[in-house]
């Protein structure tokens, strides 16, 4: 497991990032804040990026061949009133999107897939 901190629109948060074979996500809370742990997996395809909580995606901010830098902004998500954004977790072209805007999506869902 490796642990990183990440800065997102001037909030810094700690995250651990452990590499799987296969999609595996947790939820932790804790008393002074809610996060997930986003897992991605690794297909000859590329990296995939799946939803981290059930809700709606409210915009898709990429499209396949686009050029994304690790932190940016792929997709929107909306879960329990709030606005989730799903961000790259590293550079690369997205190689396909699975999702479009208002739809609903479930825990582990393939969002999209980066190589």
């Amino acid at each position: 497991m490796k642990n990183y901190e990440i800065t997102v629109n001037g909030e810094t948060y700690q995250v651990s990032v452990k590499e799987v074979d296969s999609l595996d996500q947790k939820e932790t809370k804790t008393a002074d804040t809610a996060k997930t742990e986003i897992q991605t997996s690794h297909s000859s395809v590329g990296e995939t990026i799946t939803a981290p909580m059930p809700g709606v995606l409210l915009r898709v901010a990429v499209n396949e061949g686009d050029r994304v830098e690790a932190g940016d902004i792929l997709c929107v998500l909306e879960a329990m009133k709030m606005e989730n954004e799903i961000v790259a977790p590293k550079a690369g072209t997205i190689a396909g999107v699975n999702v479009k805007s208002n739809q609903s999506v479930n825990t582990g869902e393939v969002l999209m897939t980066i190589s």
